[in-house]
Formats: C-alpha cells, sequence, structure tokens
C-alpha cells in the first residue's frame, strides 16, 4: 500500500479527529459520519463542528457523536455561577481503584450543587486531522487553535482546499459528492464497510447529486451506490409536505379563481303583471 495513501496514514495513526465545516451541508455531514462510523472501530476517533447540527441531519446515524468541543485529551470540572473563594481546599484520594476529588468548602459557606457541576473537554490528542469539505481557512476556525499544532492534516472533498501556513494531504477529487468520494477512498483503503455507514453515503450522494440530476454525476457514481446497496445500505424515502386546502388569496402570487355566476333571464328583471282568472 501507497505510505501516502490514505489507508497508509489511518492504519499509522493512533488517534484521529474529523472536522466539518463551518455551517455544513447534508452531503458534508453524511461523508464525516460515515468516516468517523469506518474508523471508530479500530481508531480513537473523534468527530466535531462549530456549528450545531440541524433537524434535517437527524436522519444520519451517528449524528448524536457530532460534538462542539476540540479534543478529547484533557477532562476539566468546573462550578458554574459558585464563587471559588468559598472552598476551602480540593483533595483526591483513590479508594477501591476509583479516583475521588473532594471540595470542601470554607465554613459558614456550602458546596457546590450538582446542578452547577460542569464537565468539559479541552487539549487535543489526535494525530491525523481530516478535514471535510471547506474551501478555506474560514470554514475550519478549529485550525487556529495551538491544540493542532503537531498533528497531520489530511482534507477529502470535491473542491481544492487553500489553507494559508499549514501542510495539507488533499485527496479533494471531482464527484458528484463528498459521500462519493469518500465511498471510493473507503473501498481503496480496505476498510470494513457496514449497514449503517453505508446507509449515510447513499443519502449524502443523494443529497450531494441532487437526486443524481446533478451535473457531475457519472456512470461510476451509480455503480458506488450499486456497492453501497450490496453492502447493505438503504435508501431513506424523503419526507414530503403534504398539500393542504387553504382560503382563496392566501397564498402570495396564486391567481384566485373568479366564480362566474349564472346571468338571470330578462323577464326576470320586468315587472310582474298578474293577470286573474274570470269566474263564471
Amino acid at each position: 500500500m501507497n505510505e501516502n495513501s490514505l489507508g497508509s496514514i489511518i492504519d499509522s495513526s493512533r488517534s484521529i479527529l474529523i472536522l466539518l465545516p463551518l455551517k455544513p451541508y447534508f452531503d458534508q455531514v453524511a461523508a464525516g459520519l460515515a468516516l468517523y462510523l469506518v474508523l471508530r472501530e479500530t481508531k480513537d476517533t473523534a468527530v466535531t463542528c462549530p456549528s450545531p447540527m440541524l433537524v434535517e441531519f437527524n436522519h444520519l446515524v451517528g449524528v448524536n457523536k457530532v460534538t462542539a468541543e476540540l479534543g478529547n485529551k484533557n477532562l476539566t470540572i468546573r462550578f458554574a455561577n459558585y464563587k471559588a473563594n468559598d472552598i476551602e481546599k480540593v483533595s483526591y484520594d483513590i479508594e477501591n481503584g476509583e479516583f475521588r476529588l473532594t471540595v470542601v468548602p470554607k465554613p459558614g459557606f456550602v458546596s457546590p450543587k450538582k446542578e452547577q457541576v460542569v464537565f468539559e473537554y479541552s487539549g487535543l490528542s489526535a494525530e491525523t486531522i481530516i478535514l471535510i469539505g471547506g474551501v478555506n481557512d474560514t470554514h475550519f476556525p478549529a485550525l487556529s487553535s495551538k491544540d493542532l499544532e503537531g498533528s497531520r492534516i489530511i482534507h477529502v472533498g470535491t473542491r481544492t482546499l487553500s489553507l494559508s501556513g499549514e501542510k495539507v494531504m488533499s485527496f479533494a477529487a471531482p464527484a458528484s459528492s463528498i459521500s462519493e468520494l469518500v465511498a471510493t477512498l473507503i473501498n481503496q483503503s480496505g476498510l470494513r464497510l457496514d449497514q449503517d455507514t453505508a446507509t449515510n453515503l447513499i443519502m449524502g450522494i443523494e443529497e450531494g447529486s441532487q437526486d443524481f440530476k446533478g451535473p457531475d454525476v457519472t456512470p461510476e457514481t451509480f455503480e458506488i451506490v450499486a456497492q453501497l446497496l450490496r453492502a447493505g445500505g438503504q435508501r431513506m424515502p424523503k419526507e414530503r409536505i403534504e398539500k393542504k386546502s387553504y382560503p382563496a388569496g392566501a397564498i402570495p402570487g396564486q391567481e384566485v379563481e373568479i366564480e362566474k355566476k349564472e346571468e338571470a333571464p330578462k323577464d326576470w328583471l320586468e315587472p310582474k303583471i298578474y293577470k286573474g282568472t274570470s269566474i263564471s
């Protein structure tokens, strides 16, 4: 295997961080999560995004694993809305193999409440960082973090990534979608493809290729989808908005049909003269 191939890079990495771009598209999230699902089986893998996940992404397997925190090396415990001066001392001990942290408040003060305890992760232990999509630095604000210094950075996308002052190994290539490209890279790397990963990639390809109508769709696109289906991937039905009846004129731009009424006969409008019947 080529030492510069994605498979070789993954094999030589103990920990991997997948970075999604700012305000990612559905296809980008699908591709990133597919890589996460594949790599987590054998590597210490995390996936992060500077933007919150949208409701539409909930169809993707593993979306709950996407975090906004960069790194998982150090655990920080802090007390929200609690004055540090109220603490007398902090100590720790190990009992029955378990680590115990004890916070002792000053006389006359109460200990922090459970709801005030906040757990946060900081620091980065990833040897390799995989950037999904994006075109420049603004799409990956995390790259300015000192925690990333010394990490190997690679990029996967359908467009070349332009970064200032960063050495990036690019796996960018033309494709109907990033999900199609990721499916190809997974296949070339000999990584195991399960049903969840295949399903994510199928959804990403359908969305990124505009339901296979995009200009970059090729015969290879359909071949890859066929491989994903054979791997157990599922095509998920798209949600359709049911048409509802609205009052005439309620929808802007919609022409209102005026109901035509039949005209009354002319003799209906003329005065009526009663003609009596003679009685003999």
